[in-house]
């Protein structure tokens, strides 16, 4: 059978293929340590879960609204108002099935063949299938350590043409883990605002920030930016809720309906349960965040010194989220039993087959002389890893 070529215009996930094939793996009895999937170890908080098991307990176990429970948005509103001081009403909220799926059904409603898309990279690897599968074309932005992996109002200014439709700004970032400051995001408001470019700011790590950093979404900095911007995120990462699935979109009126009938027409509306989860994940208690960045700090700590000792391997400090982003591209050239490492796909391939140790390339991410690696995992694990690592790095002559 003949399939269309929209689906043959893109590849699978390849973070969540990497965590398919070491879980397979596990499953022949093999002994591997997994840093492929970008999802916290941490269990759900029990408030949430209670929350849950309420709903179900009180038959909340039909259809609601497409676009989220009532409950649901004055939350996120509540949310945006305290977090972020963004004001919205409820016909400028969507909730969506994960961030994953609001993302791609902004990418539907708002993209089409004549448009490009800004896209800075180090990019998560989902970001352009995305707007591919939209019709549009991705304009990659490349970015590198010496300028901390973040684009410049210059660069902006660059990619910009007249068939610019939108950006996309990810802070916390992933791969990178790095964070638009103030200062960076008003230097970029300045041409977006000139250029009538429209924002998509996936806010999806914005709790899980280190050190000094503070998080600042672009569409805070004025009103015109906030009409440019659609903000995106969702309770998986920050609540440890990735399996729970719902995501938010905050906007214009006219996009968000969009969104809704979109919506209406592939997946109706959220899982219900999910919904009642995600109020009391919002409006309840937040010291476990707290809690879960202060672990993911000390991870993130090990993991850099770690990596940074191995010879061949520089790694960056990232300010948020949970992966660190090293460059190995000194180990390209180096051979192993008469195999030659090349590419960041062979370096991955190297670790998986010698070091039991799955990572993720960093061309997936648009960067061939990099890698991933999440550190939402056990330091016991993390700690492994870096040995088995280490000792792989040295069998390369």
């Amino acid at each position: 059978m003949k399939l269309s070529s929209r689906i043959s215009s893109i590849k699978p996930s390849p973070t969540l293929e990497i965590t398919v094939k070491a879980n397979a793996l596990r499953a022949e009895g093999r002994d591997v340590i997994g840093f492929g999937a970008g999802e916290p170890d941490f269990d759900t908080p029990d408030t949430i879960k209670k929350a849950a098991v309420k709903a179900i307990e009180e038959g909340f176990t039909k259809y609601t609204p497409v676009d989220g429970i009532v409950e649901l948005k004055d939350a996120i509103i509540k949310k945006l108002k305290r977090d972020n001081q963004l004001d919205y009403t409820r016909s400028e909220i969507v909730v969506s099935c994960g961030a994953k799926h609001t993302l791609y059904n902004i990418t539907q409603v708002l993209f089409e063949e004549t448009d490009e898309v800004i896209i800075p990279s180090p990019y998560w690897v989902s970001y352009l299938d995305m707007v591919i599968l939209s019709g549009a074309t991705p304009v990659i932005i490349g970015t590198d350590p010496a300028q901390g992996f973040k684009i410049s109002p210059r660069q902006l200014e660059k990619a910009i043409t007249a068939k610019t439709k939108a950006i996309i700004i990810n802070s916390p970032a992933n791969p990178t883990g790095v964070v638009y400051t103030l200062p960076e995001l008003k230097a970029l408001a300045e041409v977006i605002g000139e250029k009538e470019v429209l924002v998509i700011s996936d806010d999806i790590y914005e709790k899980i920030i280190y050190d000094d950093m503070h998080f600042c979404n672009i569409a805070s900095l004025s009103e015109e930016m906030k009409r440019l911007t659609i903000v995106v995120n969702g309770v998986s990462k920050t609540y440890s809720m990735t399996g729970w699935r719902i995501g938010y979109a905050a906007g214009p009126e006219e996009i968000v309906a969009a969104i809704t009938k979109l919506q209406s027409q592939n997946t109706s509306n959220p899982t219900s349960i999910s919904q009642c989860a995600a109020v009391e994940a919002l409006n309840g208690n937040q010291s476990s965040i707290g809690e879960m960045v202060d672990e993911f700090k000390k991870r993130r700590d090990f993991i850099v010194d770690a990596l940074n000792d191995i010879p061949g391997i520089s790694c960056m400090l990232p300010q948020g989220a949970f992966y660190v982003f090293p460059d190995v591209s000194a180990c390209y050239g180096k051979v192993y039993n008469g195999k030659k490492i090349s590419s960041s796909s062979d370096f991955a391939a190297y670790l998986l087959d010698e070091a039991n140790v799955a990572v993720v390339p960093g061309a997936d991410f648009g960067n061939d002389k990099h890698i991933r690696l999440s550190y939402a995992t056990s330091l016991r694990h993390i700690e492994e890893g870096m040995k088995r690592i280490t000792n792989a790095v040295l069998k390369l002559s």
